[in-house]
């Protein structure tokens, strides 16, 4: 897919009641009407344990290529640490060394079949975290080694390896170097190391052990080696008309080298250990809230600084994805405050964020930058003031169609053009799961509003979801699978059974067989090609003639 220019119209002003004319919220990128498929990289098939950027995404992409999607989304795709959750990551910048195609490594000499073998054992349908990590690094270990003792700079295709460390040197050096220590340290978080480690420096290589250094060489190698499979894949895409939605947590982990590198841009003490953390209070997910843990930013810093940290995370994501999610959009409007040490959310209370400022800041640094803003929960009229502002498409979830909120705002048919339509997200049920569990008055109300003839399937749902104004329609692959409950990927608020489904090279096939002719004609009759922008105003036939 040709990426699309942003129809971006010139600023101008709204003259007011006041003296003074007010700004009038820029347009939004959203000008075209398209479909999405949202299924993150661990869910993909393939025969290594979990989802990689290898044989199983292209044939993923064929089918979005297929029945004419234009849009691929998924949840960040950088490392995991505790609990395997792709919103607790040790680095914004860095990819996740799982994601590797080892089958590549092969054919690169770095590895052998049989060294494979014991991922090859592992489950197609779920990632077994506990026995990946014991066999994964094992063998990933083995191929770098073998990679730096040959003393070689590239493998084919994927370029210089020391061009790579120089281009990405900013964030890679820290990242690797945070990632060795923390081996070297047998796994504790950075503010329980030793003094002299605790705090990252540019002169703190030097001072490394040897084992370190290697070590930091090792975790070189397995992103220089993700990054360039991932260009290849991106390219694939691309090449096929299938862009990427990439996600964007609001919050960085504690135990991250984004904060042990950048502890002024967040509110830590002097050891390095928050103030306070974010979440979120209770609500539909849970009673009790949800305790993220995550630091809290020192927004007065940024301010000062002109955002430079937020600025440069930005535009390394647009350098992966071709429209980013702004994950827990209302946080930048007001977020979450509770108190370090709390045993949960609803101790917390709100603080006020950076406001409009900080996408101004946004739009003059990168203007032709395409974001979806999760403005997902109870969400007030100010947080709707700043997307708007902001000129920011929003998230609508058919799942929240009824008795969620008295104003029944997630009904598809108060859906606004500029927003982005879900049967549901990552943190749903599956759709059809959702039709299962539906108890009365809302399971008639609901049946009769998607016209499910007493079907519980997700395919009407599906339907609903790419007929509605909204200009972005996106829907899980576990809906297109119309898969139960069991295939859910996340429960917000539990920590057990999550990040693990995945589906299979036969349930691929299986959807390619039987459902992309009827996706692809929905994607036709809604107008969801992605081909033309949308206008508000009629045009004669393109063959020229009128009807009279």
């Amino acid at each position: 897919m040709p990426v699309r220019t942003p129809n971006r119209a010139a600023k101008k002003v709204a003259v007011t009641s006041g003296s003074r004319p007010a700004p009038v919220p820029p347009a939004s990128w959203l000008d075209t009407r398209a479909a999405g498929v949202l299924a993150h990289v661990s869910s993909l098939p393939g025969a290594y344990g979990i989802g990689n950027l290898g044989r199983g995404a292209r044939a993923f992409v064929d089918f979005l290529a297929d029945a004419r999607v234009r849009y691929w989304q998924i949840c960040p795709i950088g490392p995991t640490g505790y609990g395997d959750s792709p919103y607790q990551l040790f680095s914004a910048s860095a990819g996740n060394p799982y994601f590797i195609d080892l089958g590549e490594l092969v054919g690169a000499g770095l590895l052998s079949d049989d060294e494979l073998a014991p991922l090859r054992r592992l489950p197609a349908g779920r990632v077994d975290y506990g026995w990946l990590y014991a066999d994964f690094w094992r063998v990933l270990t083995r191929a770098a080694d073998r990679f730096i003792t040959a003393g070689t700079d590239r493998l084919e295709g994927l370029g210089s390896f020391r061009a790579f460390q120089r281009e990405h040197a900013e964030w890679l050096e820290p990242y690797t170097d945070f990632m060795a220590l923390k081996g070297h340290f047998g796994g504790w978080p950075w503010p329980s190391w030793p003094e002299p480690f605790a705090r990252w420096t540019p002169r703190l290589r030097a001072t490394l052990p040897d084992s370190v250094r290697l070590e930091s060489e090792r975790h070189a190698f397995y992103q220089y080696v993700f990054f360039g499979q991932w260009e290849q894949l991106r390219s694939y895409a691309r090449e096929r008309g299938v862009g990427i939605i990439g996600d964007v947590p609001i919050f960085v982990a504690l135990d991250s080298a984004d904060t042990w590198r950048n502890r002024e841009v967040f509110r830590l003490d002097a050891r390095g250990n928050p103030l306070a953390v974010a979440g979120v209070p209770p609500d539909y997910f849970s009673a009790l809230g949800q305790l993220w843990g995550n630091p809290l930013y020192d927004w007065n810093h940024l301010r000062k600084t002109g955002y430079a940290w937020w600025l440069g995370r930005l535009r390394a994501a647009f350098g992966l994805y071709d429209v980013i999610r702004l994950d827990h959009f209302r946080g930048f409007d007001t977020f979450w405050e509770i108190p370090a040490g709390a045993p949960d959310a609803r101790t917390g209370c709100w603080q006020p964020g950076p406001g409009l400022e900080f996408f101004d800041a946004v739009r003059a640094a990168l203007p032709e930058a395409r974001i979806i803003a999760e403005d997902l929960g109870y969400i007030g009229p100010d947080v709707v003031k700043l997307r708007r502002d902001a000129g920011l498409p929003g998230m609508k979830i058919l799942q929240f169609a009824y008795g969620h909120d008295a104003n029944n705002a997630n009904l598809p048919h108060y859906y606004p053009p500029d927003s982005v339509a879900y049967t549901g997200t990552h943190d749903n049920i599956t759709a059809r799961g959702w039709l299962e569990s539906l108890q009365p008055p809302y399971d008639a109300k609901i049946a009769e509003y998607f016209q499910l003839d007493s079907s519980k399937s997700a395919w009407p749902v599906i339907r609903a979801a790419l007929a509605t104004t909204s200009r972005l329609a996106v829907i899980p692959v576990q809906d297109l699978l119309d898969l139960p409950a069991d295939a859910t990927l996340n429960r917000p608020g539990t920590t057990d059974g999550n990040w693990q489904w995945r589906f299979t090279d036969d349930q691929l096939t299986a959807l390619r067989q039987g459902r992309v002719e009827t996706l692809r004609h929905w994607v036709q009759l809604y107008d969801r090609t992605g081909e033309r922008p949308v206008r508000d105003y009629s045009e004669p036939p393109e063959n020229g003639t009128t009807d009279h």
